[in-house]
């Protein structure tokens, strides 16, 4: 500790007539938030070292309190703006004398600690705590600022270490640390157990199970908007803490829902680490890497009450990484009339070939084209691409039509089973709020008017909310089917048995055929070489089975036809016969013969394909007859 020789009255020796010239600043900081409301005497304190200013001789209107970084970290100068300007200041030339209580207030950071005190001492600003007062360019000084610095971070990691051994081992122990998942309370034994709200289990159940079945956060999300139904929070702190609120279903949160493990009855612990390549100086949080459930410092299976399977959970998991823009991973299926959106794969490439709808439907490889600007992989029309893997699908389910028959119409009902019972607690929970104001009103005194009137007006909005929420059930139980009837449910498996029928029926929609494909495939590998009409297509299944076929497709030209030599061969001999060229047309249809497109020889193709010698059918030549007709027409 320095020892004071003072001059005049109360003034060390160490302060100069030219650090009276400049400012004195007084530093005030606290680590977090909960200090600044908690303990703002602790503040107070640190503001009190003015006093000593203004008895070393500093003026009252030269001395400046910086409390801007309140609620702020040592630990790291981001976000620090009060601490930024001093050094500027101090670099200016423009500060004598910083204060603080002490100085591990200033910077618990050994960096920046030792960054303040040699700018102090090349600037010859002179630093000040409880204890003392420091020039930093004395030798002795300096070397007692640098051992009190790394002190401060000695003392900071050994506060740090001390309490990540505390949350270690309750972690250990199973206890529940950090916001509770919704659907969840923490019991008496620190552990997680269900929610007592029997709506709050119901919802939270309701979600992983549907989640489950549609394999999409948008559909979920819009799946809980259209039934009305929303999510359970209970206040983690302050006057309503513990008390079960209500919320509109967000994209984040239902993401976050579902991946959390603790719903499959697994408690980890250290699943988000920081990893600081990853960190951006001025966002807090960011960095953060998460890791598998298994790789966590703590996994402890079976430690609570699951809401459902380790396997569910991590089909779900899986179902959710799949949710891509790009890759070879198939996308979540949307509302367009393509049965195989999202899972057409080049098999040049390994890129997820995109939908296009212009006359009609393709499928075209433009991933690295757009990112790279090379040409494009592939593309090929969509009509008969999806036909084969539709005959392909129906080969597979046929046999098990029936069962799966009854399978979907047991999970109709049960999915209508759900929604009512959701109403029915809905309802419950409304005329409960009404109960409980309607006690109030009548347990009022007549007279005390200023309070009946306030209950009576709460009185009445809780009937109002009530009436309006039986008026949605009852547009519910409206819009709802009842259940199936012994005749339906013949006419069910009636129809099961003959399943290629109901698929092409215009009554089945896209949604329920792409469903159905999605839940037995899992990609479509496509090969479509330019220079040939061939089509390679190898189909993964959900099993792991993989299975080749191969298909013609409509080409653009008669080079890329591998029959257009024997057709020329044929056309040219019957020309020499003397054969008109509808004949030569019928002809070639009877032998099974087709044009680029994919379409039937007439008489205009097949003199097309003389005049032209195999040109595209698609180009325009000067001098031809039907360089001025359309290639539909060109081609009948």
């Amino acid at each position: 500790m320095t020892t004071f020789e003072p001059l005049a009255g109360n003034r060390p020796s160490k302060i100069a007539l030219h650090h009276l010239e400049r400012r004195a600043i007084v530093y005030v900081r606290q680590s977090n938030l909960q200090q600044v409301h908690r303990h703002p005497e602790s503040a107070k304190v640190q503001a009190n070292l003015q006093q000593r200013a203004l008895d070393w001789g500093w003026p009252r209107e030269r001395i400046l309190i910086l409390d801007g970084d309140q609620g702020c970290s040592a630990t790291t100068t981001v976000g620090r703006d009060d601490f930024a300007w001093l050094l500027s200041e101090i670099a200016l030339g423009h500060v004598g004398l910083v204060l603080g209580f002490q100085i591990n207030r200033l910077a618990r950071e050994d960096e920046a600690c030792c960054r303040l005190i040699k700018v102090c001492a090349t600037f010859d600003t002179l630093l000040a705590d409880q204890d003392g007062l420091y020039h930093p360019q004395d030798f002795n000084d300096r070397l007692v600022l640098t051992f009190k610095g790394l002190m401060g971070g000695v003392e900071l990691h050994q506060i740090q270490q001390r309490m990540q051994a505390s949350r270690l081992n309750r972690a250990r122990r199973g206890e529940w640390l950090g916001q509770v998942p919704p659907g969840y309370v923490i019991g008496p034994d620190c552990k997680l157990q269900f929610d007592p709200d029997e709506q709050a289990q119901s919802v939270v159940r309701l979600v992983l199970d549907r989640f489950a079945i549609l394999g999409s956060l948008s559909g979920l999300m819009r799946y809980l908007r259209q039934q009305h139904i929303d999510l359970p929070y209970r206040v983690p702190a302050g006057p309503n803490r513990g008390q079960l609120h209500w919320h509109r279903p967000h994209r984040e949160t239902l993401r976050s829902l579902v991946r959390r493990p603790a719903y499959a009855g697994v408690y980890t612990w250290g699943r988000r680490a920081y990893d600081p390549r990853r960190q951006v100086p001025g966002h807090r949080g960011r960095g953060r890497v998460e890791r598998q459930p298994q790789d966590c410092a703590v996994f402890l299976p079976n430690n609570h009450e699951a809401y459902i399977s380790w396997e569910q959970y991590q089909s779900n998991l899986q179902r959710l990484q799949k949710q891509r823009w790009r890759g070879p991973l198939p996308g979540p299926a949307r509302q367009t009339v393509s049965l195989l959106a999202g899972l057409v794969v080049c098999g040049p490439c390994g890129c997820r070939m995109q939908t296009h709808y212009t006359r009609s439907l393709r499928y075209a490889c433009q991933r690295r084209a757009l990112d790279y600007g090379v040409p494009a992989c592939q593309s090929l029309a969509g009509e008969r691409l999806e036909q084969l893997v539709a005959e392909q699908v129906l080969q597979v389910v046929t046999p098990a039509s029936l069962e799966l028959s009854l399978r979907a119409t047991g999970e109709c009902e049960r999915e209508r089973a759900t929604l009512e019972t959701q109403w029915q607690l809905r309802l419950e929970r409304a005329r409960q709020d009404t109960a409980r104001v309607y006690r109030q009103y009548n347990g009022v005194e007549p007279e005390n008017r200023m309070v009946a009137r306030t209950l009576e007006r709460k009185w009445e909005e809780a009937l109002l909310a009530e009436r309006a929420l039986e008026e949605d059930y009852t547009r519910f139980q409206q819009t709802q089917p009842h259940g199936l009837t012994a005749a339906e449910r013949a006419e069910i498996e009636t129809l099961a048995r003959n399943l290629p029928a109901v698929w092409r029926s215009p009554q089945t929609g896209v949604a329920e055929k792409r469903r159905i494909i999605r839940l037995l495939l899992e990609r479509v590998v496509v090969w479509a070489p330019a220079s040939s009409q061939e089509v390679t297509i190898h189909l993964h299944w959900s099993l792991g089975t993989v299975t080749e076929h191969r298909m013609t497709r409509p080409v653009g030209s008669w080079d890329q036809l591998a029959s257009t030599a024997e057709v020329r061969q044929l056309v040219e001999a019957w020309r020499a016969a003397g054969w008109p060229s509808r004949r030569m047309a019928a002809e070639l249809n009877a032998a099974g013969y087709q044009t680029p497109r994919g379409k039937p020889f007439t008489a205009e193709s097949v003199r097309q394909l003389l005049t032209r010698g195999g040109a595209g059918s698609t180009a325009r030549q000067p001098g031809s007859a039907a360089a001025d007709q359309p290639a539909g027409a060109r081609e009948g």
